[in-house]
């Protein structure tokens, strides 16, 4: 397989990162992407909850926009976002 082409499975570990802050969100795998119907990249929701106990569990998600994402590395998601092109709601 080409070695540009990534596998969900692979990437739902990889941590997700904000160079422009410097905020450490979870992996991919207890997040969650949004994909349209022509099946592009719209969204990466980021679950703010961290806890492993739903019953502890913070339901507050934010959107951040796929043109946000600057790179997906071995290990890693890139993403450069200002907080305030971050949409924030509570599920």
């Amino acid at each position: 397989m080409d070695d540009k082409v990534k596998m969900y499975s692979e990437m739902e570990r990889y941590e997700i990162i904000n160079i422009n802050d410097g905020d450490k969100y979870s992996n991919l795998g207890s997040n969650d992407v949004v994909i349209d119907e022509n099946g592009f990249l719209k969204f990466l929701i980021i679950n703010e909850g961290s806890s492993k106990f739903s019953f502890f569990r913070n339901n507050d998600i934010i959107e951040v926009p796929w043109e946000y994402v600057k790179k997906i590395g071995s290990r890693t998601i890139i993403i450069d976002v200002d907080n305030e092109f971050l949409k924030k709601s509570h599920i």
